[in-house]
């Protein structure tokens, strides 16, 4: 995600005509001729324009981008905020460059993931992209916490608008959303998949660590600490054996309805984890995202949401290197060895 200069749309003085008409340019891409509205929690947007399988494509080989302006966008101003946001993220944010993006989780005491802020400091302020439904939840923690600190926390999302590309997302004034080759959003969902980034409330659940989904290495800083639910992070980090792993399901091809997200994995009639994003990619055929107990072996014959389905043992979550893991390792090694 990369950063903009301040639209005319944030500026003090402008009038609710004005944001009004930048609203109505991002309501123009959804009415574009083939234009079919995308289902919750991506309503407001397309899903396609009439041939998805094309869109990846394009959007693969970056030629095409992706309207994601229903995504809520939040801004953090004064000369605190960086610092303040360091305080309360995983993330190291006290010397961020500007233009510089970075990822970053709010979690709960118990180091469970709350948010997920998809962020840039453009010098004046900082701009944090999240999913539908949380922003205004993220906006009273941050109220919560100012103290008596120098930052001022609003909704900017009349003011901003997130473009997806193939790597990625970024932030353009919504007053200047222009996208010539639109792709929809199940493009990018299907890219997404397949790149294993998981996405809060689809792919996460209530109970969801960083360590599980692969959060670990872009949105954790593994040096900082005295943030909420720190020493959970630090604690499952050493031990470096999270309760479950995200991993990548092929779903047999023949069933013609997807799985949705929350349905049951099952192994032998047995829940082992949850479903999370399933689509149909344009090389993969139909894959999902998928929550399972670590111990599930990768040549398991699973069903997920009463699909058959296989996990890709070729790809895996980076995992960052535990020293104390690693001495532990080495511990058990010599216990073993024959006398």
């Amino acid at each position: 995600m990369t950063g903009a200069g301040r639209s005319a749309a944030s500026r003090p003085g402008n009038t609710g005509a004005e944001r009004g008409a930048a609203l109505d340019m991002t309501d123009a891409l959804l009415n574009r001729p083939g234009a079919v509205p995308a289902d919750p929690p991506d309503s407001g947007v397309a899903a396609h324009y009439g041939d998805p399988y094309r869109e990846q494509r394009e959007l693969a080989a970056g030629r095409a981008q992706v309207d994601l302006s229903h995504r809520p966008v939040v801004r953090v101003v004064g000369p605190d905020r960086l610092s303040w946001l360091h305080s309360l993220t995983s993330q190291h944010l006290s010397a961020l460059p500007p233009g510089v993006p970075a990822q970053a989780l709010v979690l709960s005491p118990q180091g469970h993931v709350e948010h997920h802020l998809q962020l840039v400091d453009d010098g004046e302020q900082v701009l944090a992209h999240v999913e539908p439904g949380t922003a205004a939840g993220l906006i009273e923690f941050l109220a919560r916490m100012r103290f008596m600190l120098r930052v001022e926390v609003s909704d900017a999302t009349a003011d901003w608008a997130v473009v997806g590309t193939t790597d990625g997302s970024h932030l353009v004034p919504r007053a200047a959303l222009q996208i010539d080759q639109p792709a929809g959003v199940l493009a990018f969902e299907a890219l997404r998949v397949a790149a294993l980034r998981p996405r809060l409330g689809l792919d996460t659940d209530h109970r969801t660590l960083p360590h599980e989904v692969g959060w670990l290495t872009t949105a954790v800083h593994l040096d900082k600490g005295c943030y909420r639910g720190q020493e959970t992070v630090a604690r499952v980090h050493n031990l470096g054996r999270p309760p479950r792993r995200l991993v990548l399901l092929h779903l047999d091809g023949s069933d013609s309805e997807l799985p949705a997200a929350g349905d049951p994995v099952l192994l032998a009639d047995r829940a082992v984890g949850r479903v999370g994003t399933a689509v149909r990619h344009h090389e993969l055929g139909p894959i999902a995202l998928a929550l399972v107990k670590r111990q599930i072996p990768d040549d398991s014959e699973l069903s997920a949401g009463g699909v058959p389905a296989a996990i890709d043992a070729t790809v895996a979550l980076p995992a960052p290197p535990s020293s104390a893991r690693t001495a532990a390792d080495a511990r058990a090694g010599l216990l073993r060895l024959p006398r």
